[in-house]
């Protein structure tokens, strides 16, 4: 299975060399690796026997460089050949991306072939994966021997889906990377066409979900804002409404607005607003002293007379009678008003 990382901005894929024992799967990725930079490989995990055959599998990391601006790793795999090993076979295959069936070209081979390539066939069905649909390529090593059949009958027996093939002598090295590059390109069009593609439109859709969220929470935004300028705009007349009234009052309007707002207030308790009695012109003038000073304005001066002096006795005389105090006589240079004058209210308290 394809693993495509976008933060990382890498594409693992897994491609496995299936095939009979001692056909040269692990030689072939054992060739691979010595021709790869090690700035493009990772490090070879292999598991041997004294016979030198592989145990459980061979794995390589390779880089492929970018695809769509993605790093391709392919990460190889081979299988053991025996069949007594076909659990071990199984689990490998397990999200494989992509097969490259290794058959030995030896005449006396092509049963054993047969039998590989039909298990192969039955555990990837194990998995849901049909043989037809995965990317294949057949290669037919150790071309180099006297006993190695036709290519013509190593077809009729194996490529019956009539997929890419590649001769090889894999000791050699001829062949090994002629078949690499034939599966990888498989590999890669499916990746661009299946996985890809599908990926692009999620991320479309992602992108187009946020813009419509961020859409949504600007417009709750100019919401919030237009209640909250209509609040402000609500309170404000509330405020300086007493101004407004006086200003309509004082050019001749408002009349019937003022006239409705009365009609409008609620009736009052009497007897919790009781008004306050207030005095007439009459009774200030009933209840004012008899003689009571003039005032005294800006042209108004005080002239004071011998009968205002308060005598005093000479030392060691008895004291004087005490007179009571006259009221100075004034002298006004202006003109007084001879009506009577009205004390101002504040004189005057009620009991």
């Amino acid at each position: 299975m394809v693993v495509v990382s976008y933060s990382g901005r890498e594409i693992n894929a897994k491609i496995v060399y299936y095939g009979p024992g001692l056909s040269g799967k692990t030689t072939n990725l054992e060739k691979i690796y010595d021709s790869v930079p090690e700035t493009n490989r990772g490090r070879m995990v292999s598991m041997k026997t004294q016979t030198d055959r592989t145990l459980f599998f061979d794995l390589l990391p390779l880089d492929l460089g970018d695809l769509q601006g993605m790093k391709t790793r392919l990460l190889l795999y081979t299988v053991p050949g025996q069949v007594y090993y076909n659990a071990t076979r199984k689990l490998v295959l397990k999200g494989v991306d992509a097969v490259v069936f290794v058959a030995d070209s030896a005449a006396d081979k092509i049963a054993e072939n047969r039998e590989s390539y039909a298990n192969l066939e039955l555990n990837l069905k194990a998995y849901g994966i049909d043989i037809k649909s995965i990317p294949l390529v057949l290669q037919y090593n150790k071309r180099d021997l006297p006993t190695a059949l036709p290519v013509a009958d190593l077809n009729r027996e194996l490529n019956r889906l009539n997929v890419p093939y590649y001769e090889a002598q894999a000791a050699n090295g001829i062949g090994v990377f002629e078949t690499l590059r034939g599966v990888s390109k498989l590999l890669l069009a499916k990746i661009t066409k299946d996985v890809l593609e599908k990926d692009k439109g999620a991320v479309q859709g992602l992108a187009k979900a946020k813009e419509k969220a961020a859409k949504m929470e600007a417009a709750a935004a100019a919401q919030k804002k237009q209640m909250q300028d209509r609040q402000e705009k609500e309170e404000k007349p509330e405020k300086s409404s007493g101004g407004k009234l006086l200003n309509y009052l004082k050019r001749g309007k408002g009349k019937d607005e003022t006239e409705g707002m009365e009609a409008e207030a609620p009736a009052q308790n009497p007897a919790m607003f009781e008004p306050t009695p207030m005095l007439g012109d009459d009774a200030l003038m009933d209840d004012a002293p008899d003689a009571m000073a003039p005032p005294m304005n800006a042209e108004e001066e005080l002239v004071l007379t011998e009968d205002d002096l308060i005598p005093h006795a000479p030392p060691g005389a008895p004291p004087l009678p005490v007179e009571a105090p006259r009221a100075p006589v004034i002298a006004a240079a202006a003109r007084t008003s001879p009506r009577a004058i009205r004390p101002s209210s504040s004189t005057f308290c009620h009991s």
